[in-house]
């Protein structure tokens, strides 16, 4: 082989080398992509234990796409009797210990069975992505993903994906450090190939409940009010996905909703009508619930709380930055 030749085929073999790299630097990617597509158009029927704060919890979730519509129900296996059932873009809730039902429009994204994570350009830059071993979970060959956040004011994640189905069988949350929040695991999960209607009948009696319905509305872009409520600055990677106005149950007048994002966590922040002078202001402070952390502070006169399936320093950043100015300076902030 002459010097010619050889160099080509050194060059060969390199291409190629740097094309497998490529390759298994993606794949991880690949396997939360094919996670996801899972997730929402796959039926499924299984029960997990959730654990979360030293308490576990089992449950059974169904899910079902049929002609473009998805219905899912969320059943607690415990005792409760609690349920939640989503028919399009609607969700009811029924709170059996509270003899309440809830219902509520719910935005057509994701499952009942929790946010996961999933990628685009936006927020790259703040998780590494990488993993993609092979296991074996419940008798199943599965890849382990694992989801590193780069600085401490978002969650991180490791998920068991089965091979055959790309469903996860186990997620993790975890902090910075590793440490595991959060965690889901399946005992027993089938996709069956249709599920009947009778599957989302709550299985719990609602007569002589209390119906609640919760209205919310998106901000009209016509609104001629020169104010919002925003947060001045936001930690890394954060941007602004929906604001709204809310009616709770029980509270005074509209309650303001504003909903953060990187891409992958989501925050969302409720700004409620003026306190009368005189009136006992609500608590203060920072408080969890289960994986997701709280922030309640004034501003204003106003009491503002954050919530988050975040650490605690970012829902304290948000709410330290709460403020009601112009919308144009929003809009500038884009």
């Amino acid at each position: 082989m002459n010097l010619r030749s050889r160099w080509l085929s050194t060059a060969f073999c390199l291409v190629l080398l740097l094309g497998v790299g490529q390759a298994v630097a993606d794949e991880p990617r690949d396997w939360l992509r094919r996670m996801n597509d899972a997730l929402a158009e796959r039926n499924y029927d299984g029960s997990f234990f959730h654990m979360s704060g030293g308490k576990v919890e089992s449950l059974r979730i169904i899910h079902r796409v049929a002609e473009g519509k998805v219905a899912e129900r969320l059943v607690s296996l415990d005792g409760s009797g609690r349920e939640f059932i989503r028919t399009g873009g609607e969700l009811a809730c029924y709170l059996p210990d509270q003899r309440t039902v809830l219902v509520e429009r719910r935005a057509r994204e994701g499952s009942l069975l929790g946010k996961l994570p999933s990628f685009d350009y936006s927020n790259e830059g703040f998780y590494e992505v990488g993993g993609g071993h092979r296991a074996r979970l419940m008798g199943r060959s599965v890849r382990v993903v694992v989801v590193t956040p780069r600085d401490e004011y978002r969650y991180g994640y490791r998920l068991w994906i089965d091979e055959k189905t790309a469903m996860p069988l186990k997620t993790q949350l975890c902090d910075s450090r590793g440490n595991v929040i959060e965690q889901i695991l399946f005992a027993s999960l089938t996709l069956p190939r249709a599920i009947p209607d009778s599957a989302f009948s709550p299985g719990v009696s609602a007569e002589g409940f209390r119906w609640i319905r919760r209205e919310s509305r998106s901000s009209d872009p016509s609104d001629s009010s020169p104010l919002v409520w925003r947060a001045a600055r936001l930690p890394p990677g954060f941007r602004l996905r929906s604001r709204g106005q809310q009616v709770i149950p029980g509270a005074p007048g509209e309650t303001s909703h504003v909903v953060y994002t990187d891409g992958v966590a989501a925050v969302s922040v409720f700004v409620g009508p003026r306190i009368d002078r005189g009136a006992v202001p609500p608590a203060q402070g920072a408080a969890r619930m289960g994986s997701s952390a709280t922030y309640s502070t004034m501003v204003e006169g106003h009491p503002v709380t954050v919530v988050g399936e975040v650490p605690e320093r970012t829902v304290q950043f948000i709410a330290s930055q709460v403020r009601l100015q112009a919308l144009a300076a929003e809009q500038r902030g884009r």
